[in-house]
């Protein structure tokens, strides 16, 4: 919900009553109605007044394999997606956006061939999480969904903040930069102890420059120099997320320069299947990925391939484009407050 608006609703009564509304939304309350310590009076003075989310659900899709993609409205009706995605551990995490739209440009990227709109208030980053709070328990939080949370990082900082009362410890919530350099150096200052991940996804600042326009503004050598520092501070390793590209970035002597640029006690690599966009790259196949994955722990690199998940409804790491998947089995939602229905 939009907390400054709800604040502004609740002046002249007594001040925890921000804090009653605000631990009712947290624990999954699906409106006002829920909230029985509040008085009737005002439950209903504040379902006329304050919207119960900031967000408006257009549809939602379900993966085969169970996870769930949400597309949101703002109230000016710019695109949002989020996603949930559900583990065979019991993990469930929820993979939020920053902006709507994304103004870097990542040639790879879904999201950034869409048009930017703006960046998110932090009220709108959380109703992208209490949206799928209120189907169940969430534990895990990753900003990777539309956007570059670097160039929004006080609204992400400030949702973080909060994400501990929704279930999500700051431990377990992870940011994702493709290597906005003041916004890392910002994040190595705060002190919410969350987890920092870098695109990479070439090993080399010529190729880099290729694949990803912002390396022309922020090279390869200080953009990592930021990510040691963050990693001396938090003594947390920094994720290296890596698209396999076929034919582009996936090979073995571009392993082994990989594993030359990073420090095996700041550094863990994530590498990520393809997922299809309306781009020209393909994916690199199963035994590439493996023979990569190979080369880069003979080097002492800890690696591991990520597990696509939603793909088939276009919710998988570098889809999220604001456009219904093609069959699959979609299901649309009637348009609503977030996660009400």
């Amino acid at each position: 919900m939009d907390l400054a608006r709800l604040e502004d609703a609740l002046i002249g009564q007594p001040r925890f009553r921000a804090r009653q509304v605000w631990a009712w939304a947290a624990r999954g309350a699906r409106g006002y109605a829920e909230m029985t310590d509040l008085p009737a009076g005002l439950r209903e003075r504040l379902a006329a007044e304050v919207p119960f989310s900031s967000l408006t659900l257009e549809r939602e899709d379900r993966s085969r394999d169970g996870t769930l993609k949400a597309l949101l409205r703002t109230h000016e009706g710019r695109p949002v997606e989020a996603v949930l995605m559900r583990y065979r551990d019991e993990r469930r995490s929820v993979c939020v956006s920053s902006q709507s739209g994304c103004p870097l440009t990542c040639s790879f990227c879904a999201t950034g061939q869409m048009r930017f709109g703006r960046n998110l208030t932090a009220s709108e980053i959380l109703d992208q999480v209490l949206h799928f709070r209120r189907r169940g328990a969430v534990d895990h939080c990753v900003f990777m969904g539309m956007g570059e949370p670097m160039l929004n990082l006080q609204a992400v900082l400030g949702a973080c903040a909060r994400l501990p009362e929704v279930g999500v410890t700051h431990r377990r919530t992870t940011i994702s930069t493709v290597g906005w350099l003041p916004g890392i150096r910002r994040l190595s200052e705060s002190e919410l102890p969350v987890r920092l991940a870098l695109s990479l996804h070439a090993p080399d600042d010529a190729l880099r420059s290729q694949l990803m326009a912002v390396n022309e503004r922020y090279p390869l050598a200080g953009v990592l120099d930021a990510c040691r520092a963050y990693h001396a501070r938090r003594r947390r390793r920094v994720f290296i997320e890596y698209v396999m590209l076929a034919g582009v970035n996936d090979r073995y002597e571009q392993a082994l320069a990989l594993a030359r640029l990073l420090d095996r006690r700041a550094f863990k690599v994530n590498l990520i299947p393809f997922n299809p966009t309306d781009t020209a790259f393909t994916g690199s196949g199963p035994q590439a990925i493996a023979a990569f994955a190979s080369a880069l722990r003979r080097q002492g690199i800890p690696t591991t391939v990520r597990l696509a998940r939603g793909r088939d409804i276009d919710a998988a790491c570098g889809q999220l484009a604001a456009r219904a998947p093609a069959g699959a089995g979609a299901a649309g939602v009637p348009a609503g407050p977030a996660g009400a229905g």
